[in-house]
């Protein structure tokens, strides 16, 4: 992974020590809170309703151990004792003081991590797949590219004060798995007919208020322009997009407006006076960056353990864990392993203990090259575990609930945070997800319905991705009180496409009778071998409408 530089290290110790001035007056009373209120935000710092909330950046999803063990003493020292890892691959501390916020980014910078750019209208996180590096359906490893963004992006002045957030993602496999099209721009990237790496740039995604799939904008972009394009599309973004209402202000409202086509024109025009500037990478620059990416030390010759098969007919629930939390990848003898934060009722998705905190990182230090990969699915993932440790692997993992077999299953929920912390919610979004979970707390039918995504956001804002989910539930108020909207239909990857609302919300006791009425209708009426989102788009939303209102 990524190490910094003289250059990255002397710029986050310098933005501590500015945070560090900045609280000082701010707890002085010679900052009022509407002249603080952009300074901690460019610091990740958010007001929730009981405490202030840090968000700390993980480039790419990547930790080392030492970092996620620094996590975990963060998380112990200043905050309760866990944090929520986010859709965006980035960690949460929800009870964080004020006062503490300059120690914790010090303590951050040490394993050189900050919360630069983790909120405001500016470029965010670069996000990636879990798998980058690894998978064995990869084209290319996406990674180098992230790296030189996060770099370009970082401190950017000219793109510090957009008309809104801009989030960009990158894929380089056969399967979309960073869910490209939902994103401000998405780049696949991939090997062209002679080899060459060429970049297909979407823009215009996005979900909250208006959801909305990102349009090609341009195929076959060589490498070498990754940046100037971007700068380019920036540009024209900045240039039109609205300022006046921060409902329409998403670079999603200014394609729709203008159309891909003509935005498209407006891009290439811009272009036209970057595209062999300074910003124009080298293969010297890519190849700088790329070193550190480069293969760990793989056991040569390493093959499947014969003895799999056998543990897994001796422990159901490890053949079990084998089916959904292991992961093929591109070295024989090797595996990636999903470890899941999503145990039912036992701890809301995406939160996890600095006691399980230290232990992945033991883990990833024991089965593997010391290294820990987010998801935006809130899981970890052990990027490169030997075979035949994948037995003991999961015994350890068992010991501390981390061993979860729902990957991608019903059970595996995603959810923001909701009413229980953020001030913009309308709704509780925890409470939901543990009721949905304990009402299919029996794996066996779990596993029998397949794969199924749920998604669940507490407001309009859409952090839980509820339009992707193949269920999608999103919390709305009604005259003061919390209800439940549901979609149907949503779906991440190449073959993207955003739920349809089935009709009126729900009260919060309703949520687990109403999933249970979608999953009766998928059981009754699937064909052999379809999964859930095949089955809705043959079906259609109706028949799953008629049967859930029913009784209304």
């Amino acid at each position: 992974m990524y190490q910094y530089d003289e250059l990255d290290r002397t710029l986050v110790a310098e933005r501590v020590e500015q945070f560090r001035d900045q609280v000082a007056r701010r707890l002085s009373g010679e900052l009022s809170e509407e002249e603080f209120l952009p300074l901690r935000l460019q610091n990740g710092l958010y007001l929730q309703k009981h405490a202030y909330m840090l968000r700390v950046a993980i480039p790419y999803g990547t930790l080392s151990s030492a970092q996620l063990r620094k996590l975990a003493e963060i998380s112990r020292r200043y905050d309760r004792d866990y944090g929520h890892f986010t859709t965006r691959q980035n960690i949460q501390f929800n009870w964080i003081r004020l006062e503490d916020t300059p120690a914790i980014l010090a303590e951050l910078a040490t394993v050189n991590m900050h919360a630069i750019q983790t909120s405001g209208n500016c470029v965010r996180n670069i996000t990636t797949e879990q798998f980058a590096g690894v998978a064995a359906d990869e084209w290319l490893d996406p990674r180098p590219l992230a790296e030189i963004l996060r770099q370009w992006s970082t401190l950017n002045a000219e793109f510090a004060y957009l008309p809104r957030k801009f989030k960009i993602a990158l894929s380089s496999s056969r399967e979309d798995r960073a869910a490209v099209r939902m994103h401000d721009v998405g780049l696949y990237v991939y090997e062209g007919p002679d080899g060459e790496r060429l970049l297909r740039v979407h823009a215009g995604g996005g979900l909250g208020r208006t959801p909305i799939l990102s349009s090609l904008v341009r195929d076959a972009l060589p490498w070498q322009h990754m940046l100037t394009y971007l700068e380019a599309l920036l540009r024209v973004y900045n240039r039109y997009g609205r300022r006046d209402n921060k409902y329409k202000a998403r670079i999603k409202i200014l394609v729709r407006e203008l159309g891909v086509e003509r935005f498209a024109e407006e891009v290439e025009q811009e272009w036209a006076h970057l595209k062999e500037g300074p910003a124009t990478l080298t293969e010297d620059e890519y190849e700088r960056v790329r070193t550190h990416f480069a293969a760990p030390a793989y056991a040569p010759g390493a093959i499947d353990d014969p003895t799999i098969m056998q543990r897994a007919s001796e422990h159901p629930r490890f053949a079990r864990w084998l089916r959904r939390n292991v992961h093929p990848h591109k070295v024989n003898g090797y595996a990636s392993v999903i470890v899941s934060t999503k145990p039912g009722v036992a701890a809301p998705p995406g939160d996890v203990t600095a006691a399980q905190m230290e232990q992945v990182a033991d883990c990833a230090d024991a089965f593997g090259f010391g290294e820990i990969r987010v998801a935006h699915e809130q899981n970890l993932i052990l990027p490169d575990v030997p075979v035949r440790d994948l037995f003991v692997l999961w015994s350890t993992l068992d010991a501390t609930h981390l061993a979860t077999p729902n990957v991608g299953l019903l059970t595996d929920v995603i959810a923001c945070p909701g009413g229980d912390y953020c001030s913009l919610a309308n709704a509780k979004s925890i409470p939901i997800a543990q009721a949905i979970q304990q009402r299919f707390d029996d794996l066996d039918f779990v596993h029998d319905l397949g794969e199924m995504s749920l998604n669940i956001s507490g407001c309009i804002n859409a952090c839980g991705h509820h339009h992707m989910g193949n269920i999608g539930v999103l919390g709305v108020d009604k005259n003061g009180e919390e209800w439940y909207q549901v979609t149907l239909g949503g779906e991440q990857g190449h073959d993207a496409s955003i739920g349809t609302v089935i009709g009126p919300s729900f009260k919060a006791e309703q949520m687990p009778g109403v999933v249970e009425r979608i999953v009766d209708v998928y059981r009754a009426r699937r064909h052999d071998g379809e999964a859930f989102i095949e089955a809705v788009r043959r079906l259609g939303v109706a028949p799953f409408k008629e049967h859930v209102y029913a009784d209304q």
